[in-house]
């Protein structure tokens, strides 16, 4: 008997061994893909915090050396780092708010039947597939410029004269032209959520005699909670890091009052060539955007797990 359990007990350990070793047999293809990830975000990652540490200026005749967590600390009394968190959050915020609202008008009128939709869908979204370079270009000349543009050409037709958007309300114009190219998302969001309502139930409220309005606000906004929350949760991670807008209408002035966080430290790295600094304001940055997002992303996760209970 002790025989026979001992034999036993080594199937079981070789079974198990072996069916490890096929585990791991069948987990090697990944293995490349695994490298290029680690490489393309956790070692930039380790590399920058690593930075951070140092007080490390290009321009300076210094050798870097360790400072641990000056950098960070002088992000405190830095003023122009206050106000880019300040900054950033007043267009990220502005930003998603206008983007939901204009995008989810769009999808209540696209979502209708009417010749021509198929197309009109097709513009509508087109500012989403604009390179934002190439977007910030046109609209810097072809909209706001104040002798060619065309609010110009507007505010000048109707008597305000002809108004220099970008000198005069530089932050209103990143957050139109931001606005101007996320509706698009939200659109696309929005619409698949208008469109998975149940028809039944809407043909059901028409029958007991309810409006439109008493339809939309009491079934329809309740179904595109999630929808309306995912929209916003994934236009905040991307805007967060708005840049192309910021560097081509206002380069962040006048007077810091368009710099956000990204485009901060763009200027601390490639114009104050301060790696040290740059590295460790890119660090508090990625903790912010994790602190907004991560509380936003379990909140939208809960809703949809509710809703497949449901």
């Amino acid at each position: 008997m002790a025989v026979s359990s001992s034999l036993q007990s080594e199937v079981r350990v070789k079974r198990r061994s072996g069916a490890l070793m096929q585990g791991w047999w069948n987990r090697l293809p990944l293995l490349p893909a695994l490298v290029v990830v680690l490489c393309v975000t956790q070692l930039p990652f380790v590399i920058t915090l690593y930075y951070s540490l140092l007080r490390w200026n290009l321009v300076s005749t210094s050798a870097p050396r360790f400072v641990w967590f000056r950098n960070f600390i002088s992000a405190a009394t830095d003023a122009v780092f206050l106000k880019a968190v300040l900054n950033t959050l007043v267009m990220t915020g502005s930003i998603v708010i206008a983007s939901v609202i204009v995008g989810g008008l769009l999808a209540a009128g696209l979502n209708r039947e009417f010749r021509g939709k198929t197309i009109a869908r097709t513009l509508a979204i087109t500012p989403f597939f604009i390179m934002p370079v190439a977007a910030a270009l046109f609209w810097k000349t072809g909209i706001y410029d104040p002798t060619f543009g065309v609010l110009g050409w507007i505010t000048d037709e109707i008597g305000i004269g002809r108004v220099n958007w970008i000198s005069q309300y530089p932050k209103i114009a990143i957050i139109i032209l931001a606005t101007w190219q996320w509706s698009a998302f939200a659109l696309l969001i929005l619409l698949a959520g208008m469109q998975s309502f149940p028809t039944e139930v809407g043909e059901a409220a028409s029958v007991d005699g309810a409006g439109r309005f008493y339809t939309f606000r009491r079934l329809m906004l309740p179904h595109l909670r999630p929808f309306i929350e995912l929209t916003g949760l994934l236009t905040a991670m991307y805007v967060l890091e708005n840049f192309a807008a910021i560097a081509i209408l206002t380069n962040g002035g006048p007077a810091y009052a368009t710099t956000n966080l990204s485009y901060y430290v763009y200027l601390e790295a490639f114009s104050a060539f301060d790696l040290g600094r740059a590295s460790a304001f890119g660090m508090i940055s990625l903790a912010i955007a994790i602190a907004l997002t991560v509380p936003m992303l379990r909140v939208v996760s809960g809703i949809f797990k509710q809703g497949g209970r449901a």
